[in-house]
């Protein structure tokens, strides 16, 4: 990224749409490049520290707006139309600091450091917790990095996959268990330039290029002591009665990220049916019932997303928000909106919705990529139907 003083301090109140209009199009002006570099987004952080957007979730104590749920999504859903890998990076940023919990129990000094660099534009921090031989903790089981103690504080060691964000961000954090006789799980704050850390080119994916989710190999990194910043028995990691924001906050993220690609596959299909008239019929695709019926499907389909997205962020805002199962209902509905959204835009299109040339095959395999976060559609609706039988 570039030099942090880039950054204006931000504002407080919510982010004006004017200004997240000029940050969804300049950000859209570049995705097609950066799907084809597969880089990270470097110039889009900067788009971001520009308009203070970074630091959005930060608490006002440490310079931050103090965003909302609600305001939140909105943000990201805008930066999702523009670039939606961006909008994933950011994500966990933004998440890290909603969840006023995280800032009782880490360290002070720490988080504090981190939180400020946010509002100066800098300091992305992102969550490595998958690994080869464990796949996600989401389905159980201790990781297989170890965190060992030493003389100074901590040495790590061990292989992360899927690490959104790998090669740009300032600050991974870290999930391991510790070398004791009981073993502790948690999450070691590691900065991204210590010793002992590399990236591993492993991410060629269909999708979602640009989150250069590469592969991230530890090898006796050292980490300081207070950097373990929370670590537990297993017994402790378990949900609390009420403790609903992180399944809350990746549900609704997760569903307004891929809403916002099927946002811009809609938006681009718009203007597509409107212009596109062939000779054979002599007016617009747009002016054919099949055709206004189809978008109309679409239009539908993601009425239904804002509205089930955006209720449930006012109702967290205002102290009374979806529980868990209620939330991972709504990321199943709206990211299989989404993906069916794209689907009819394709349908509509032929042969021109898939060249390279024209954005929606860029949407489409984008969109695709909402099916493998956590929790996948088979625990969802498991634990959907388990509640419906009151289990």
């Amino acid at each position: 990224m570039s030099a942090i003083p880039l950054a204006r301090a931000p504002d407080t109140g919510p982010v004006p749409q004017t200004v997240l209009d000029g940050v969804t199009r300049r950000l859209a002006e570049t995705a097609e490049a950066y799907d084809r570099s597969a880089e990270f987004p470097t110039a889009n952080f900067d788009i971001l520290a520009e308009e203070g957007l970074v630091g959005l979730t930060v608490s006002r104590q440490y310079g931050g707006r103090e965003a909302n749920l609600s305001e939140a999504l909105r943000v990201l859903s805008a930066v999702a139309k523009g670039e939606p890998s961006t909008a994933l990076i950011l994500f966990m940023t933004y998440g890290f600091y909603g969840r006023a919990s995280r800032a009782q129990r880490w360290p002070a000094h720490i988080y504090e450091r981190l939180a400020r660099q946010a509002v100066a534009g800098g300091g992305l921090i992102g969550g490595l917790r998958v690994e080869p031989e464990l796949g996600t903790p989401v389905r159980g089981g201790l990781p297989k990095t170890v965190a060992r103690r030493t003389s100074e504080g901590w040495s790590i060691t061990g292989n992360k996959i899927y690490s959104t964000g790998s090669t740009g961000l300032a600050w991974f954090l870290v999930w391991a268990r510790t070398d004791e006789r009981e073993p502790r799980v948690g999450s070691f704050l590691v900065a991204a330039d210590s010793p002992g850390v590399s990236i591993l080119p492993a991410w060629d994916h269909l999708g979602m290029r640009a989150t250069v989710s590469h592969e991230a190999a530890f090898q006796d990194t050292p980490v300081p002591l207070d950097h373990a910043v929370d670590v537990r028995t297993p017994a402790d990691w378990a949900a609390k009665p009420g403790d609903d924001w992180l399944p809350l906050w990746n549900a609704l993220a997760i569903s307004t990220i891929y809403d916002g690609v099927a946002q811009a596959a809609r938006d681009w299909l718009r203007g597509y049916l409107s212009a596109r008239a062939p000779s054979n019929l002599g007016a617009a695709l747009a002016t054919l019932p099949r055709v206004q019926e189809k978008f109309g499907e679409i239009q539908a389909l993601l009425y239904t997303n804002r509205v089930l997205i955006e209720s449930a962020a006012a109702r967290y805002d205002a102290g009374d928000g979806p529980k868990a199962v209620e939330a991972n209902n709504i990321k199943y509905v709206a990211t299989g909106n989404a993906i069916r959204a794209v689907e009819l835009g394709l349908q509509l299109t032929g042969n021109p919705g898939l060249s390279r040339k024209n954005p929606l095959e860029r949407h489409y395999r984008d969109v695709l990529c909402s099916r493998i976060h956590s929790p996948q559609d088979d625990t969802i609706l498991i634990a959907a139907g388990l509640a419906g039988f009151g289990s």
